[in-house]
């Protein structure tokens, strides 16, 4: 399955789901499923979605960590042996899925790594290329765990891995929430090196709010194991 989130990324999806190297993962033996989880678009993303052939559900609760909770528990209700994660909104280049697939092969969840690859000029601001610093160094201090890019939004994950995550973020939080997951599980994590571009569309993620919603989170679940109102596999998904 490759999940992409989205709130009014018309531009973004009609560019991003063009390129999933469909043929490609075909011929390497997968059988891929598109899947929108849509936070309330009124600009169109949900039907030019339809339209390239993804499967589209509107979410349950607001912002990315309840999409993101919600396109798990329907992972985990189907069949699927993998799930891939990107953002709709151009930034990511999903020709790099097979990638992380094979990176799988080997460890329990990938992370596209954006500090230490290709990244197009304003690509990122200069605050939120110093936060997602600031944020990666203070998880590994707090967690002793390596992570190259705490905020990346471009994730691999087997089926036995999203089983055991236990979360419970509502907002952009969610990355750092699965890391912390990822670390408490003792799950293999491993990191490929991606291309990241200039986002097409408006923006949404806030600099100084988001990023102390991220540490905050970090710090919490360095004191509690399970987050409030979560249990493993599907029951982490208590967004209503």
């Amino acid at each position: 399955m490759v999940l992409l989130p989205t709130l009014d990324e018309v531009e973004g999806i009609a560019e991003v789901v063009p390129r999933i190297p469909m043929d490609q993962l075909n011929d390497l033996g997968w059988e891929v499923e598109a899947l929108v989880i849509d936070g309330g678009s009124d600009d169109g993303t949900i039907e030019v979605a339809a339209s390239l052939g993804c499967s589209t559900i509107r979410q349950h609760g607001k912002g990315k960590g309840a999409a993101m909770r919600h396109g798990f528990s329907l992972f985990l209700e189907g069949t699927y042996d993998s799930l891939v994660m990107l953002d709709a909104d151009g930034t990511y280049h999903p020709e790099e899925i097979p990638t992380f697939l094979k990176g799988l092969q080997t460890a329990d969840v990938v992370v596209g790594d954006r500090l230490k690859g290709a990244m197009d000029p304003d690509a990122m601001t200069r605050t939120n290329y110093f936060g997602n610093h600031l944020l990666t160094w203070c998880a590994v201090a707090l967690y002793g765990v390596p992570m190259n890019d705490l905020c990346s939004g471009y994730w691999a994950f087997s089926r036995r891995s999203i089983s055991l995550l236990k979360l419970n973020s509502m907002r952009f939080e969610i990355e750092a929430e699965m890391y912390t997951a990822c670390t408490l599980e003792q799950l293999e994590m491993a990191h490929v090196p991606i291309r990241y571009s200039r986002r097409l569309g408006e923006a949404k993620l806030g600099s100084v709010k988001d990023g102390w919603n991220i540490l905050r989170k970090l710090m919490v679940r360095r004191i509690f194991r399970a987050p409030p109102q979560s249990s493993l596999g599907q029951g982490n998904l208590n967004i209503d």
